[in-house]
């Protein structure tokens, strides 16, 4: 039978060892202390998101249901401040912040101003404001850009229809529809040719399909411009 040979360890291996002995005694303990870091950070978002957020959200979705009911009727002061049961888009847009629900109400108190002829009130609430949603901001850009149409700001307004037609390119249903505005409002209100002219042409070349791409060919002729490859 073959006799059995103890491996010894080489001179590399020895090192090697050695080499991560000190590594370990010179690391362990921030390693130790990232490692529960990252476990309280993790535990802490996963709490704060099950604990906070979802609860925070389920009841802002309720506290919604009712104010949008009166949007529809156009009710729209009832909608703004509530009926003294239910609360309305002030309200839950400031109560239920960092939701999607409120910044939907957001979103909605900056309508009902628009409609109520009060574009400065409408600008607070859309001026600065942000959505996860691409959708969602685009149709906050749009809607500041009506309210500073309303105010003169018509620099402020192309702006702000411009970027609601950047925001989610995708849309193909309302992209070219905000494109058209800015087109428009560059045409029409600005009297600015050169812009209303790159704009009727940025739909045509991003939207070949929509309505508003033929709607353009003849503002584009009205404005005297017949060859739109150039």
């Amino acid at each position: 039978m073959a006799e059995n040979k103890q491996v010894q360890p080489t001179d590399s291996s020895e090192a090697a060892l050695a080499k991560a002995k000190g590594f370990w005694d010179k690391y362990s303990k921030p390693l130790m202390i990232v490692s529960v870091l990252l476990i309280v950070v993790i535990g802490g978002w996963y709490g704060y998101q099950h604990f906070v957020v979802k609860p925070k959200e389920e009841k802002a979705v309720e506290a919604i249901f009712r104010a949008e009911e009166y949007f529809r009727m156009d009710s729209l002061n009832l909608a703004l401040n509530g009926d003294g049961q239910n609360l309305g888009f002030e309200k839950i847009a400031d109560k239920f912040s960092g939701t999607k629900t409120g910044e939907l109400a957001s979103i909605y108190a900056g309508a009902c101003y628009i409609r109520l002829n009060n574009a400065e009130k409408a600008v607070k609430h859309l001026k600065g404001f942000s959505s996860s949603s691409d959708l969602v901001q685009a149709r906050a850009y749009k809607l500041l850009g009506d309210a500073y149409a309303d105010l003169g700001k018509n620099e402020d307004a192309l702006s702000s229809y411009k970027k609601a037609a950047g925001a989610f390119t995708k849309d193909e249903a309302n992209s070219p529809e905000y494109l058209f505005m800015a087109a428009y409002f560059a045409d029409q209100v600005m009297k600015n040719k050169d812009e209303a002219v790159k704009l009727y042409k940025e739909i045509k070349e991003e939207f070949p399909q929509s309505q508003q791409a033929r709607d353009a060919d003849t503002y584009l002729a009205k404005l005297g411009v017949y060859n739109t490859e150039n």
